[in-house]
């Protein structure tokens, strides 16, 4: 009887292809002995390598490792895969067992099945995790997490898939052969996510077995009721089924209609769902018995269609026109339920061969690995067609998958946690994992920093697109890019939505401080260089120069310098050689002697009593004419001139009184212009923060005609007490210190300025 009891090892052959693209199909090992070199046969040499490690050895669900890793190679050879392929399911198991199973697979097999091997694993720890979560809110997210690590090891290897089905479906073989319990957690999770898998992927045969499995342990008593019922009628309906599929090809065949026609019987708990979905009892389930007609064309369809109304009765509200208007997912036939010639219901699908690729293997169906199973990889040109051909259906199975990722957060089992990000291919068919509303730029940077640097341009889907346009699952990016070049700042706007992953902004950053640090350093190198000009000292190293001024390099000191954190009176001090400081006791042995000279000195400060002394004003208080001053002699650096009522002035007085000393300002100084020598002098604003403060500060400065040279901000938080105030420092240049008092008489009118003097 031609009865259809799943997909057939060549219906499956598309799919395996897929997976097996990427194996060698001669492995290679090391130093073969002359046993290898006659026995090339990968399963061979791969189980020969795994038995010792796996025998005696037993799995979590109790099973024998070896006998499950012979189960799951017989599973995939029952579906058309390649040796190659079968020996990866003894490689995967035997990892479990080895010290460092990636690096030794890959010394005897190579990188790819080292690859496979960590892929593989790394999904069955997260499986267990799931399994073993005890609270069903933890299981849910633990199973939310399984589907997305599913989904990343397969974008990565789609081997991984077929491993994985084939795997659990031996695990429930083994429980249903041996009678053992098969825990409930792993039943529900070959039912909830494997199964819709492998219908995603249009593997019937491990799909509609992995359902009834399930349904064995998930509900065992409507499982041995249902089966009970239908054994009973088991041989009456495939006698019926047999007699109708050669009665109807026959009677096509003499209407002149070439069709070919299969019988079709439902699994367990395929009924088992359309009775409890619709309400139904086993009698109106009208598709027990099917058959199926493949023609040749779209209108051989309807002929064949109105043939079958022609010589069956029609049931009534029983027919379905999925040509005219197709299902979602692209399936294309035509449903009718008939009166058999026995009296009963039968269903009859009608389609076409290509309708008939799609429906029983999916995405899988790609012709292009039809035609490597016959021209093999190594006759096909790696930059010829064949390769977009593959590039385009490794694409349409990794939609597949993203599909599936997303009916079963439909179906309540991931919610909003599979909406944070988001997968994309390249045109290669590689997938890149992104956030959600991800870019073209975050795109570009995904695949290399420098890419993201030099991005310019975006195609998605074949379209040219803004740069900001987000990203959906599923679409195909291509980016152009210069030669040279970096990114712009507008990237870095939130409102214009360039960038929405935090990697991606952090390499922009990083790229511009990078620039600024460029920039620095050059400027810090051309302060020194042209230092080293005027001493006259071109000819010392740089490297030495900064090791012996204690930076660690050169460049660490051209930041530093650049950045005007660094004087290069250091350098100039190393440079020189040492003057004789200023002689502390003479200072304070001449404190008391008179001069008779008005003033003296370029700084325009007379020290009274003694003529030309170096002299400094003081930061702290910042002293400027005509302040009241007083002079406090340093220890090696001369005079210091602080204003009379500077704070650190009356604690160094107190302790050292003989180091003060009368000191005036002399006649106004001026530069070598003619102009008046200005004074740098602190301020301190007390305010309100409102928008337009520190504008309308800036604005009575500029009236004032007061140049500022530092502006700095702090703000009231952390200061409980005064929270709603901030503080605002100035350091302005004058000539003459009275002219600030009107300034700040200004400054306290302004809206929000609570108080204004000089520190």
């Amino acid at each position: 009887m031609k009865t259809e009891l799943g997909l057939r090892a060549e219906q499956a052959a598309p799919i395996v292809a897929l997976l097996d693209e990427d194996l060698p199909h001669r492995l290679p090992g090391a130093a073969p002995s002359e046993d290898d070199e006659q026995d090339e046969d990968p399963l061979r040499r791969a189980r020969r390598f795994a038995a010792p490690l796996l025998r005696g050895e037993v799995l979590d669900s109790g099973e024998p490792a070896l006998a499950h890793a012979d189960g799951v190679a017989a599973i995939l050879a029952g579906i058309g895969a390649a040796p190659a392929m079968q020996a990866a399911s003894y490689l995967v198991y035997a990892g479990d067992y080895l010290n460092k199973p990636e690096e030794t697979v890959a010394r005897a097999f190579g990188d790819s099945y080292a690859g496979l091997v960590m892929h593989t694993r790394r999904l069955v720890q997260i499986q267990r995790a799931a399994r073993e979560a005890e609270v069903e809110q933890q299981r849910r997210q633990e199973q939310t997490e399984l589907v997305r690590k599913m989904l990343l090891a397969f974008s990565r290897d789609l081997r991984v898939v077929l491993l994985r089905l084939a795997s659990r479906l031996q695990t429930l073989r083994w429980h249903a052969a041996s009678k053992t319990d098969c825990p409930k957690a792993l039943a529900s999770e070959s039912l909830q996510v494997f199964a819709p898998l492998a219908n995603r992927l249009g593997i019937w045969q491990i799909k509609w077995e992995l359902e009834d499995l399930s349904f064995r342990f998930l509900e065992p008593e409507a499982y041995r009721d249902l089966a009970r019922a239908l054994h009973e009628k088991r041989l009456e309906r495939e006698q019926a089924v047999e007699t109708a599929r050669a009665q109807l090809e026959a009677q096509l065949r003499g209407f002149g209609v070439s069709a070919e026609v299969q019988g079709r019987p439902k699994h367990l708990y395929s009924i088992w769902k359309k009775m409890r979905g619709k309400g139904l009892d086993l009698a109106r389930v009208f598709d027990l018995r099917a058959l199926r007609v493949i023609v040749p064309n779209v209108q051989a369809c309807y002929v064949v269609l109105s043939k079958l109304h022609e010589l069956y009765q029609p049931v009534d509200g029983e027919f379905d026109d999925y040509i005219a208007k197709p299902k979602p997912n692209g399936y294309q036939s035509l449903h009718t339920v008939v009166i058999a010639a026995d009296g009963k219901a039968m269903e009859v699908q009608i389609r076409t061969r290509e309708m008939h690729e799609h429906a029983e293997h999916g995405v899988a169906a790609h012709w292009a690995y039809k035609e490597a199973g016959t021209k093999g990889y190594a006759g096909v040109s790696a930059a010829g067609e064949f390769e977009e051909q593959v590039a385009q259906a490794r694409k349409a199975v990794l939609r597949q998958l993203l599909a599936w990722e997303r009916d079963f957060a439909a179906g309540g089992g991931g919610g909003p946690a599979f909406d944070d990000r988001i997968y994309v291919f390249t045109p290669q068919a590689n997938v890149v994992e992104l956030c959600a509303d991800a870019t073209a730029i975050d795109f570009a940077y995904a695949l290399h920093t420098d890419l993201g640097h030099r991005c310019r341009g975006a195609k998605v889907d074949g379209q040219m697109v803004p740069l900001n346009t987000p990203l959906r699952s599923g679409q195909t990016v291509e980016v152009s890019s210069v030669k040279e070049g970096g990114p712009s700042l507008d990237w870095l706007n939130p409102e214009l939505g360039y960038l929405q992953s935090p990697r991606s902004r952090a390499k922009v950053r990083a790229w511009f401080n990078a620039q600024v640090q460029a920039q620095t350093r050059a400027k810090g190198r051309e302060l020194v260089e042209k230092l080293l000009q005027r001493e006259g000292r071109t000819a010392i190293k740089l490297e030495e120069l900064a090791s012996r001024l204690g930076f660690k390099n050169a460049d660490a000191l051209f930041e530093v310098v650049g950045k005007d954190e660094y004087s290069l009176r250091n350098i100039e001090t190393l440079l020189r050689p040492p003057k004789p400081e200023a002689d502390e006791d003479q200072l304070l042995a001449q404190k008391h002697t008179r001069s008779t000279r008005p003033g003296a000195g370029g700084s325009g400060v007379l020290v009274v009593g003694v003529d030309s002394l170096l002299t400094q004003l003081a930061r702290c208080c910042r002293p400027a004419p005509p302040d009241a001053i007083t002079g406090y002699v340093t220890r090696g650096k001369g005079v210091a001139i602080h204003r009379c009522d500077c704070a650190n002035l009356r604690q160094m007085a107190a302790s050292s009184p003989e180091r003060v000393i009368a000191v005036a300002w002399g006649e106004p100084a001026s530069d070598k212009g003619g102009k008046p020598v200005l004074y740098p002098v602190d301020l301190v604003l007390e305010t309100q923060d409102r928008p337009g403060l520190l504008r309308d500060v800036l604005e009575v400065f500029a009236k004032d005609k007061l140049n500022v040279t530092s502006v700095n901000h702090q703000s009231g938080q952390g200061r409980p007490a005064r929270s709603d105030l901030s503080r605002m420092n100035f350091t302005v240049e004058v000539s003459d210190a009275a002219r600030l008092n009107q300034t700040l008489t200004a400054l306290t009118q302004l809206k929000g300025v609570r108080s204004a003097r000089r520190r």
